[in-house]
């Protein structure tokens, strides 16, 4: 008897988690465009196009207009819905932004292309999600509720299946399991996948990066559990620090119950595209290959080789080990927060601190004390009291949801960049990065030099190296370090900018 087919849908990452994960999200939006209309025909669930660190990274280093970009993507990709991720309230940015702000671009979003908003939180706090899943919804998009993948005390199987259970109850259409630090086991994404499907009854989606080594083990038993879809990424932009092939996951699905459908061939040829662009670039070391510490110290490969950079700087290699022990102490400390931007950003330098001064919170981030405060939202677990009281004293941390202490921002700031408008989207690029868009805008109009990028590798040369970023401005000094972690961050005004997450 032949088992039933069902069949294994596939989401590539390559337009925007791909590169993000391996090029600092540097892919131009010339070297995407010859391949599109070949990627339209090969059948995907879905392309991953937008949002992530790419909104910012187009004005900031690449010269382009973000919604410029999507609208390219619509126009080529007629045939395959289009795909964003986007931060909550904190939609693309770095920050809670006020819900006329959120609605609107959501808005912008589905109106420009959007199909499907993959919406997370880093804290998987409900109240910073449920108003993106209203608006989706209302918009006529695809509402994916999305759980931030990790393992603590206070992140099991019943906190997972809760969590989905309220997003059900919010709206969502699909269930994302996000795992950005390749912490899920084959056998546990069996059992997660299996539960969400029995418990909660919506459609799931599997997103993981492979820098465990287990994401394409995982992929298969979730496949087994009755997973209906999972992101991967071209051949040439998959592996390490991205997604599982492609190619390789449909040829291991091919001839079988998950047969993907998808043909070979035509993906063959399209990472025969990626594999030429890529050959510009700088991929460093660090994000290619496997790297065991994520499971060890459950940090991601990203966050290893940015701690070892600041101890380099601070010439205290000797303490590298000491830092890794550290950061899941101050994890557990903040109530066992995800490590996903900002996150783990939070938590990686406070540990840096802590180890570097000898004592524990002897200085604490700006960062640290907004979370403290619950301005990033309410943590998986109890923050510990003793730290609460010696950086807030009696100051009390807010109960309620983070984005009601923000007010209306829309109609202000249209009057303060009314003068490099061409276009309603601008205001909320402004918004989101002001200093950025500015400078963006001015560009434009010709009122500042254009971005020098370097050459396209066709011609010998690399296409936008990405080797100054960020260690090439790496001259971090011990006072600023308590204040922002510079190897991982750049300052826009009062906005903390993240470039990856």
């Amino acid at each position: 008897m032949t088992a039933e087919k069902r069949k294994i849908g596939i989401t590539d990452t390559s337009l925007r988690d791909a590169h993000q994960s391996l090029l600092a999200t540097r892919m131009r939006l010339s070297e995407m465009l010859p391949v599109l209309e070949l990627m339209d025909q090969i059948g995907y669930h879905s392309l991953e196009v937008w949002g992530g660190a790419t909104f910012d990274a187009c004005m900031r280093y690449l010269d382009e207009d973000p919604w410029h970009r999507l609208r390219q993507f619509r126009k080529y990709l007629k045939n395959t819905r289009l795909q964003m991720l986007l931060r909550g309230q904190n939609l693309v940015g770095y920050r809670h932004y006020p819900d006329d702000v959120l609605a609107e671009f959501i808005k912008k979003a589905v109106a420009n292309g959007i199909d499907i908003i993959r919406i997370f939180d880093a804290l998987n706090d409900l109240r910073n999600m449920e108003k993106a899943i209203y608006c989706t919804k209302e918009e006529g998009a695809h509402a994916q509720g999305t759980i931030s993948y990790t393992i603590s005390p206070f992140h099991d199987l019943d906190y997972f299946i809760r969590v989905s259970r309220d997003l059900k109850d919010l709206g969502a259409d699909s269930i994302c399991i996000k795992d950005m630090a390749g912490l899920i086991s084959p056998f546990d994404a069996f059992e997660l996948v299996g539960k969400l499907k029995e418990q909660v009854g919506l459609p799931v989606q599997l997103h993981c990066h492979y820098t465990s080594g287990m994401a394409s083990m995982a992929y298969l038993k979730a496949a087994e559990a009755g997973v209906d879809v999972i992101d991967t990424a071209n051949a040439a932009l998959a592996m390490g620090a991205s997604q599982p092939a492609t190619d390789s996951m449909v040829a291991a699905f091919k001839g079988t119950k998950y047969d993907t459908g998808l043909d070979l061939e035509l993906l063959t040829k399209v990472s025969a595209h990626f594999q030429e662009i890529s050959c510009g670039y700088d991929i460093p070391r660090e994000v290619m290959g496997v790297d065991t510490n994520v499971l060890s110290y459950q940090i991601p490969g990203g966050m290893i080789s940015n701690l070892a950079s600041q101890l380099a700087d601070q010439k205290a290699t000797h303490l590298f080990k000491d830092v890794l022990a550290e950061v899941p102490r101050v994890r557990a400390d903040l109530g066992y927060p995800p490590l996903v931007t900002p996150s783990s950003q939070i938590v990686g330098s406070q540990a840096v601190a802590n180890v570097l001064t000898g004592e524990r919170y002897k200085m604490v981030s700006t960062e640290v004390k907004n979370y403290l405060r619950g301005q990033y939202g309410k943590p998986p677990g109890e923050i510990n009291q003793d730290l609460l009281t010696r950086v807030l004293k009696d100051e009390k941390p807010i109960t309620g949801r983070p984005a009601d202490m923000l007010k209306p921002q829309l109609a202000e700031a249209r009057q303060e960049v009314e003068e490099y408008i061409e276009q309603d989207e601008d205001i909320l690029s402004y918004i989101i990065f002001p200093n950025v868009a500015i400078d963006f805008f001015k560009r434009r109009k010709g009122l500042l030099p254009p971005l020098q990028l370097n050459s396209s590798c066709s011609r010998g040369k690399a296409v936008n190296r990405v080797a100054g970023l960020p260690n090439e401005q790496n001259n971090l000094m011990l006072d600023s370090l308590f204040s922002v972690d510079e190897t991982l961050i750049w300052r826009d005004e009062i906005n903390i900018v993240y470039p990856a997450g």
